[in-house]
Order: structure tokens, then sequence, then C-alpha cells
């Protein structure tokens, strides 16, 4: 109640207090935010390491939240000595929660091969998991493993469905991309309004690579065309990517 405000003027020190009580009685929860008190330095001093304890006793008592700090503590270094096999070991259990970060975490560590061996097939396993859940950066880069079929069998059509998944949540990257495969034609219906449409959204924040995918497809459309993806990208735009054709 300290913490946020609620019901009571917002106090982190005395949130803070409060929580050391339960935590030291081994409350989970309690043990996760003041660990969580201790990485921002909210109603106590700023300290790694004494967050790190905290995150450990309650990962330990299988707190979700917790295991999902502590993991990202471990691949950082941040509070303990940088270990990527601890950090995927304790992804792995948040993962396994079902945590979205912990799974496209996860995901990329198996990518790399950070604490664990390289194996695209469980990055994408985990990917996916994290995609279902919405989770636009993952629906991003499992897209990218079908263009590149890592871990995955190639699929073109699998990708664009993603792209635009993630092109609906704002992801510039993916809004460029699927701008490629409308321009292509490789799994969507070649439409170049739609290709426009896209490369003019996406360069909004990726600037150049998008403004000259952009112009390089205006140069096969007609004005009539031109006139109609800029109309559409202001709808899409407008309607914050609900509505985009």
């Amino acid at each position: 109640m300290y913490d946020n405000g609620e019901g009571v003027l917002q106090d982190y020190p005395e949130a803070a207090r409060w929580f050391k009580l339960a935590a030291a009685q081994g409350k989970s929860e309690s043990q996760s935010n003041l660990g969580s008190m201790y990485i921002e330095g909210k109603g106590v001093l700023q300290n790694g390491s004494e967050a790190a304890r905290w995150f450990k006793l309650a990962a330990a008592q299988g707190y979700l939240a917790a295991q999902y700090n502590l993991a990202v503590m471990y691949e950082k270094g941040q509070g303990v000595l940088q270990d990527y096999t601890e950090a995927a070991r304790w992804l792995k259990l948040a993962a396994a929660q079902g945590n979205s970060k912990a799974q496209k975490t996860l995901a990329a560590m198996y990518s790399n091969g950070q604490g664990v061996l390289q194996d695209y097939v469980e990055a994408a396993r985990w990917l996916k998991l994290a995609a279902a859940q919405g989770d636009s950066f993952a629906q991003y880069n499992l897209a990218l493993m079908y263009v590149g079929g890592e871990g995955v069998l190639q699929d073109y059509t699998e990708a664009a469905r993603l792209y635009r998944l993630a092109a609906a949540q704002g992801i510039s990257k993916a809004q460029n991309n699927l701008a490629i495969q409308y321009a292509s034609g490789n799994g969507v219906s070649k439409d170049i309004v739609q290709a426009h449409m896209w490369a003019n959204l996406a360069a909004v924040s990726e600037g150049g690579k998008s403004q000259k995918l952009r112009d390089h497809i205006a140069k096969t459309m007609t004005s009539q065309q031109i006139a109609k993806a800029q109309e559409m990208a202001k709808k899409c735009q407008a309607s914050q990517f609900k509505d985009c054709g």
C-alpha cells in the first residue's frame, strides 16, 4: 500500500520497512518487492547485491517475478558476477511459468549460444510461446526465423503473418519487412499499394532505409496508386495500426 499510495500517502521508506518485516518471515512476494526497491533505490539505498539476495530467496520459492529479475541480473552482471549459465537456469524456470519476457530472452540465449548450447529449434519454440501471448518483439524475431529457415521450416506466409502482428503493434522493422514481402509477393499476394503504405509507416521511425524502400516502390506506381497508399497510411496510423487495409 505504501509503495503505490493505495489508501495511504505514498511512502517508499515505510513500504520498505514493512516489506523487510514480511520478507524476514519468508514471504516470497515481499522478498521480491524488496529486491525491486533495492534495484531502483526506492525507500532504501540502491544496492544490487542486496537486491540479488532478496530475489534469490523469493526465486527459490518459485516466485515468478523474482526468477525473471534474478535472471536479468545474472545476464547483465548487476549485483552478481555475470553468469549466462545461471541466467539461463532462472529464465527457464520463469519461462516455464509463462512469462513472455523470460521466454523471448531465453530464445535469444539459445540463438546466441549464451549459457546454453546454441539451438535454433529451441529458440523458435520459446519465441512461439511468447509470440502467442502477443509479444511484438517475439513475433518479429520469429518471423525472421521463418524467413531464414532457422529452427523452423522456411515459410514466408507465416513470416508475413507474424510481421503483420508485430507491425500492428508499431514495430517499424516489422513494417519495413512486411513492405518488402508485399513488394516481392513472398508469402502474400503482391500488392505495391500495401507495400508503399507499410514502407511509408516504417519510414517514420526507421528513416533512411525505409524511405529508400518506399521511394523505390513508388517508381513502379502510378500517381493514383501513390495517393491511395498515402491515404491508407494516414488511416492506418490514425487508427493505431488497427485499420490498415
